[in-house]
């Protein structure tokens, strides 16, 4: 990078308080080989640059969410009529190693995760360092070493335990590209601390990637790709793209080489769709349906609106009005300009033992996926490989070209009432229900506090998505005095909290040494109404997951 030789002024007023090993975990990068004195560097001048933005379109979120509590709806924006008006405008064209995104697969940065996703006949792996991924500095910093290994093929490990061996299978195939998704706006990361504050988490994990691996995924007719998780404002994507021309500047690479997919999983960004990809015109994609996200989103956002209230979360299928409106809009504007409409996430585990069952799964899976590629998505999500036949099975036999960006929307028109039609025809608010958000809730919560950000539950892969999905449920049901449909309680603080105890008491004894009180009492805070409802689950526990050493010398660094 130009200007490395200045690292030492730059360095001033920074310190890691997360160790920093100089032994291979597995293979043959090591922490020290990711965190150098260079590329912290680099990642200290980008937090310099542009934190204070990152940290006041946060404050911005809150004042959206002031104005829609006031009864103010959300709308598209006036100020930006003009990009939306306007039919002329393309983004830039895709990189072809991504013109065909048929099915893609998802999970964190582990060995055994990066490994398997490498070897599935998918066409790319979006790795994550976001929802599945509990940011912890081991997962953090050793998801760095994992990828840096893995893309140059020398990650290879045997299982202790069971004695495989998982290595990548590259002989006579296609190995999927990878994606790398850092963790949103909101996360920050208590290890590094820039002038007194934890850097911004999306900084640090775009940023060592970004530096350690663009210039070679390059050299293999790759490229850097990423995709960007939680915005609320099409400023939010401004942010990101200043960022992608800074990192590209300073390494000397053109510009346009970055491409970012953004996941439209937030409720406000769905009226800024081509504000959105405007702004990142030069880098984008395209836009996917963060199906789970964008439900957590907008119980969030339209938390103080009784008539919003949304029923047991088994009802809210993407064929209820918000989530089918959402999905409508997003296709359209993306095939209008060029990019990729990428679909949401089949989260099923198979279901082994039970072949009547997992046949069922399987065929709600492939009915999703139809859905998808009807109507109109170039690609979609799975989280487990025992999905793929059946997900690229639907794709290649209605979408056999490498993508639909052919296929224009023109008559769709979706107003910005439309966006929120949560009216759910059949909609009830059940017992069961209930008791589904406070197991789902406390397991993923339980899991998480000791590291693990892909939890399987009832034959599904959950994250953080749909746990945010059962406290926002969990609050709203309280704040509002929802009377049940089935036993016509009203729920309470008190009943809500009655079952986390009841429900507390038959999990622990099944995990010795678990974290369920710490989660317990975090989601009883939450419903209780003391406090204002937090805007996201991986913010309260943070502190939790987060052990600071003393500060690394970083004379010491390479």
């Amino acid at each position: 990078m130009p200007g490395a030789q200045l690292y030492e002024s730059t360095l001033k007023g920074v310190q890691i308080l997360g160790e920093v090993s100089s032994k291979p975990l597995l293979s043959v990068c090591t922490p020290r080989d990711i965190l150098t004195k260079e590329a912290l560097t680099f990642i200290v001048l980008l937090h310099r640059q542009f934190n204070a933005r990152r940290k006041q379109l946060l404050e911005n979120r809150q004042k959206v969410q002031k104005q829609i509590d006031s009864g103010k709806p959300l709308h598209y924006l006036p100020e930006t009529k003009y990009i939306r008006d306007d039919p002329n405008w393309r983004c830039l064209p895709v990189h072809p190693k991504l013109a065909t995104r048929k099915v893609e697969i998802t999970g964190p940065p582990d060995a055994k995760m990066i490994i398997n996703a490498f070897n599935t006949d998918v066409h790319t792996y979006m790795t994550d360092f976001e929802d599945s991924c509990a940011p912890t500095w081991s997962n953090m910093i050793y998801g760095q070493v994992n990828l840096y290994d893995a893309i140059r093929d020398k990650i290879d490990f045997t299982n202790e335990k069971t004695g495989k061996r998982y290595k990548i299978n590259r002989e006579g195939r296609r190995v999927p590209v990878m994606i790398v998704r850092p963790r949103g706006w909101h996360l920050v990361d208590a290890h590094i601390t820039v002038d007194g504050e934890p850097i911004s988490g999306s900084i640090m994990d775009f940023g060592l990637f970004f530096f350690h691996n663009a210039k070679y995924l390059i050299s293999q007719g790759l490229g850097p790709f990423f995709y960007l998780p939680k915005m609320e404002h099409y400023k939010e994507a401004e942010l990101w793209n200043d960022i992608f021309c800074v990192a590209q500047d300073c390494l000397e690479i053109p510009r346009g080489t970055i491409k970012a997919t953004v996941l439209i999983e937030t409720l406000p960004i769905s009226y800024q769709l081509d504000e959105v990809l405007y702004a990142l015109r030069e880098h984008s994609a395209g836009l996917n349906c963060g199906r789970w996200d964008y439900m957590f989103s907008t119980i969030k956002r339209l938390r103080n609106q009784k008539q919003h209230v949304l029923p047991d979360r088994q009802l809210v299928t993407m064929k209820v009005p918000f989530m089918t409106n959402y999905v409508k809009q997003l296709i359209k504007i993306c095939h209008k300009r060029g990019v990729h409409a990428m679909g949401g996430m089949a989260a099923t585990i198979p279901i082994k033992g039970d072949d009547a069952k997992n046949a069922v799964a399987l065929k709600a899976v492939e009915m999703d996926k139809l859905r998808e590629v009807n109507a109109g998505h170039d690609g979609t999500w799975i989280a487990h490989p025992g999905l793929l036949e059946t997900a690229m099975g639907v794709f290649q036999k209605h979408m056999p070209t490498p993508n639909q960006l052919f296929r224009q929307f023109d008559d769709v028109t979706i107003t910005e009432t439309d966006l929120v039609a949560t009216k759910i025809e059949g909609a009830e608010w059940t017992y069961k229900g209930l008791n589904a958000n406070i197991y789902i809730g406390l397991n993923y919560m339980e899991s998480w506090l000791r590291g693990l950000g892909c939890v399987p539950i009832n034959n599904l892969m959950e994250d953080a998505a749909t746990a945010e999905v059962s406290r926002l449920q969990l609050w709203s049901w309280v704040h509002h005095k929802i009377q049940l449909t089935d036993t016509k309680e009203t729920v309470t603080a008190e009943l809500v909290s009655k079952l986390i105890d009841a429900e507390v008491a038959k999990l622990s004894p099944t995990k010795p040494g678990n974290k369920f009180a710490i989660a317990a009492d975090c989601l009883k805070k939450e419903i209780s109404g003391v406090n204002e409802v937090g805007e996201f689950l991986t913010t309260l526990l943070y502190d939790h997951i987060t052990t600071l050493g003393k500060p690394v010398d970083l004379s010491t660094l390479k």
